[in-house]
Formats: C-alpha cells, sequence, structure tokens
C-alpha cells in the first residue's frame, strides 16, 4: 500500500521540497498552499496523512486541524504540524489542535520519511 500525503504549505521552496522528498520515498504526494485548499482537496485525493504548515494565509493550521479533528469525515487522517516559529510549548499547541506529530522547520530531509513513517505505523490495523 502506498500512502497518500497532503502538503500544506504557503512557502513555495518548503512545499516543493518537502513534497519531493516524500515522492522519492514513495509516497503518492498533493500539494495545496492554504487551509482553505485542503477541504475540496481531501475530497478527491483521501489522504492519510497531512503535513500541515502552521503560518497560513488566512486560516492557519492550527484552526484547520481542529477542524479536521472535528469532522467525523476527516477525523481519521493524521496530521503533522509544521512550523518555522518552533517556540517552547509549540508542539503542546499543536497536540491540542488535534495534531498527531510535530516537526519543526527546516525540516531535515534525510529524516522526514521516516517521521513521517512513525506517524503512519500508528495507524496500521485500525478502523
Amino acid at each position: 500500500m502506498r500512502f497518500r500525503i497532503l502538503v500544506v504549505d504557503d512557502n513555495p521552496i518548503n512545499l516543493k521540497l518537502a513534497s519531493d522528498v516524500l515522492e522519492a520515498s514513495g509516497y503518492v504526494v498533493d500539494r495545496v498552499t492554504d487551509a482553505e485548499s485542503v477541504m475540496g482537496c481531501i475530497g478527491s485525493f483521501h489522504p492519510d496523512l497531512i503535513l500541515l504548515d502552521i503560518a497560513l494565509p488566512g486560516m492557519d493550521g492550527l484552526t484547520l486541524a481542529k477542524e479536521l479533528k472535528a469532522n467525523s469525515d476527516t477525523k481519521h487522517i493524521y496530521i503533522v504540524a509544521l512550523t518555522a516559529f518552533a517556540m517552547k510549548g509549540d508542539d503542546k499547541k499543536a497536540r491540542d489542535a488535534g495534531c498527531d506529530g510535530y516537526i519543526a522547520k527546516p525540516i531535515d530531509t534525510r529524516k522526514l520519511p521516516y517521521q513521517v513513517g512513525e506517524t503512519l505505523s500508528r495507524g496500521v490495523g485500525r478502523c
């Protein structure tokens, strides 16, 4: 089974880097640049995991995470928060919003596929 990842980042360089690294590791990847595009994309892409930038224009990533986890149709999707503003307590804020993981930017391209894989492996066998 090839896992499907939705990468959400408004920075084109970060979006391309994360997507390229994950695609090279065998994941099927789709990309969007804002929170508002996520719901439309989910309907056709059906991701197993969303790699979600926290600082997005319009709706921020934590608000989106809360909305996704509150929705019975999307609450099963893993969400891993990405942020360049890694401050003490930010990982707790992300988890409180419903995120299943947290990665500080800049991403380590060697670790990213493993970090995503670890999160996805928690769901093996779940309904």
